[in-house]
Order: structure tokens, then sequence, then C-alpha cells
């Protein structure tokens, strides 16, 4: 019922520091996918779907954080589910990726992955929309913009290859998070974004993320010696 992408990079920040960052982004013919698919920390990003388990996404984060290879997470958590022939369970951390899809998913259904990114969906119209969401992911990330923005567009890029074929389902849904090893006296607005409603998820999406994008330079303006200080009265 779903396509999604999990990705890892690591980049240096304006000291010179080296950090990693995990990202989520997936999109959905139902509302409110927020609440179920995504899960990430800054140690790895895992995504659940098809007849979704939320604890597999859950869990998965939880062992990932304590040590485990994601690899090995999943695959522990996929062999103690009595259901795992119907989910889809896919993600990375800072050495691997895995991928599932059970035999019982929905068609078309599939996955990929490659260097530090994972693509899954089930109830697409084919295989190209992985193809086009993997495809566009690897064309930005190398480029200067946040990763929450290149997910989305991701996505979009996914969706305009078909997406869901559930046609008759018009409500739908899409999110995004991302987290960083790296420290904000601000954490930006835009790593933590939800449209749960909607007949075109991914376009009110990026109009969302336009906007949380604004709001958070403008906070930034007006308000970092507060944030700096601790202090509200330093606010400008």
């Amino acid at each position: 019922m779903t396509f999604s992408i999990c990705a890892h990079e690591t980049y240096e920040d304006e000291d010179g520091e080296e950090h990693d960052r995990f990202g989520v982004a997936v999109t959905t013919r139902l509302p409110g996918v927020g609440t179920l698919c995504p899960f990430v920390s800054e140690n790895g990003a895992v995504a659940t779907q098809s007849l979704v388990n939320v604890d597999l996404g859950r869990m998965g984060i939880e062992y990932i954080d304590d040590g485990l290879a994601v690899e090995d997470a999943l695959e522990a958590l996929l062999n103690a589910d009595d259901g795992a022939s119907n989910r889809q369970l896919h993600g990375v951390d800072r050495e691997g990726t895995f991928t599932f899809s059970g035999d019982d998913c929905k068609p078309w259904f599939g996955h990929t992955s490659g260097d530090g990114y994972t693509v899954a969906g089930n109830l697409l119209t084919g295989a190209s929309v992985i193809e086009a969401t993997a495809e566009a992911y690897e064309t930005t990330r190398d480029g200067d913009e946040p990763l929450a923005k290149r997910l989305i567009d991701a996505l979009a890029a996914g969706q305009d290859e078909g997406g869901d074929k559930r046609e008759e389902l018009r409500v739908q849904s899409a999110a995004v998070l991302v987290e960083t090893t790296e420290s904000y006296e601000l954490e930006p607005f835009y790593n933590d974004l939800r449209v749960d409603a909607s007949l075109e998820p991914l376009v009110d999406m990026a109009e969302t993320y336009d906007l949380a994008l604004e709001g958070y330079e403008k906070t930034l303006e007006k308000y970092a010696d507060a944030y700096e200080e601790d202090d509200i009265d330093a606010s400008n």
C-alpha cells in the first residue's frame, strides 16, 4: 500500500566536522502514513509497510540504537513475526542496508538498494516507481539541498511513474523524518513533516517543506541570540 525510501549520508558541517544523517520518506493511498511506517534515529532509518507491523519499525530502530547491524536487527524481528510473508521491511545504518518483501505482498511489489539507501513498495503500478525513486535520489545525493527535500523529490519522481495503483482511494498521505548527529541550537522544522490527508500529498509536502524552511530561517534570524543564550530576553 506504500512506497518509501530510507537513506544514510555522511557530511561535513561548517566547521569541517564529519556527521551522519538518516532519513525516511513515505507515501501511500491511505491517511496518516506518518504514524505507521517511518522510523529514524541518529543511528539508522527503517520503513515498515505492506500489512504494517509497527513493532518492526519501532523495535528495529531500538535494536540499531543498541548496536545491532541493520541486517541482523531486522532479520531477527522478521524471524519472530508469524506474519512476515505479508510484510515489507527495509532500512539502513552506518555500515549497510537491508531489504525484505514477503511473498504474500500484493503486486506489484519489490525493492532495491544502493550505496547507503533502500527503496521498497507494494500495490504499485510497476517496477518503474521504485526505479525512478532510486534514480532521483542518486542524482541529487551530492547536492546542497537538505536531505528532507531530496527525499520528498525522490518520492515525487516515483509518483510521476504511477505510484500506488489504487486510484479509487482518493485520500492519501506522506511523511518525511530526518535525524542527524549534528547539534543545533534549534532543530530544523523541515526534518519532521507530515501530510496526513490530502488528494495530492507530495505536492502538499513540497509546499509544506518550503514553508517550514522559510519559517526556520526567519526564526533563526529573529531569535538566534535567544536560543544561543537560552534566554528569551536576548531575542532581537
